[in-house]
């Protein structure tokens, strides 16, 4: 029993060490499973032609804003500047969160918007688009089946992006880079500080 408790302890510290490596799995598996997924749907809301970064397609307003646009007849020129704010600025996300995400630049900040973009996107199937009526899409949780569109699946990426959230990028981003080759990488300590602020 001592050697199986030892032999547990000593790969716990080894994993303990390799801190780096959940946030970097994390990412790569947030590249194969989402990247393409939000980077396609991003692409369907871009308009015709050079500028359609900027002009945003009829169906992306019935993506964001499914019941406004029924009410204006799916006529995107009878929605306001509001909402055109809010399409441009979900397209945008859709393309540039996810790929801070997997390169590790602003890592934290990347997954804090991602997931802000998936409650905003459930509260969107649930209510803009009715899923809140299909007790199936819905789900629950606690009840053994665990592949329902919204409390199962979703729950799964807002876990899948707490990671780097709270852990960082991890090894191989760039972050990492950045954070090595910066002056300040290194904290100063209050022993050091003190002994620097009184030097002539």
């Amino acid at each position: 029993m001592t050697t199986i408790l030892s032999t547990y302890y000593r790969w716990s510290a080894y994993l303990g060490h390799a801190d780096g490596l959940l946030p970097l799995i994390a990412r790569a598996i947030f590249a194969a499973v989402f990247l393409a997924y939000f980077w396609v749907s991003a692409l369907t809301k871009l308009g015709d032609g050079l500028f359609g970064l900027f002009t945003p397609s009829a169906g992306a307003y019935a993506q964001i804003f499914p019941r406004a646009m029924e009410a204006a007849g799916y006529d995107p020129s009878q929605l306001n500047l509001f909402h055109t704010l809010i399409v441009l600025a979900g397209t945008w996300a859709e393309f540039t969160l996810p790929a801070l995400i997997v390169i590790g630049l602003l890592t934290r900040f990347a997954a804090l918007g991602m997931i802000g973009f998936v409650v905003v996107q459930t509260l969107t199937d649930l209510y803009g688009h009715g899923a809140i009526a299909e007790p199936a899409t819905v789900g629950a949780w606690f009840d053994k089946v665990p592949d329902a569109l919204i409390l199962d699946q979703r729950a799964l990426w807002v876990f899948l992006l707490l990671v780097p959230m709270v852990k960082g990028a991890g090894a191989l981003s760039v972050d990492r880079l950045l954070v090595r080759n910066a002056p300040s990488a290194h904290p100063v300590s209050p022993q050091q500080g003190q002994k620097h602020h009184q030097a002539p």
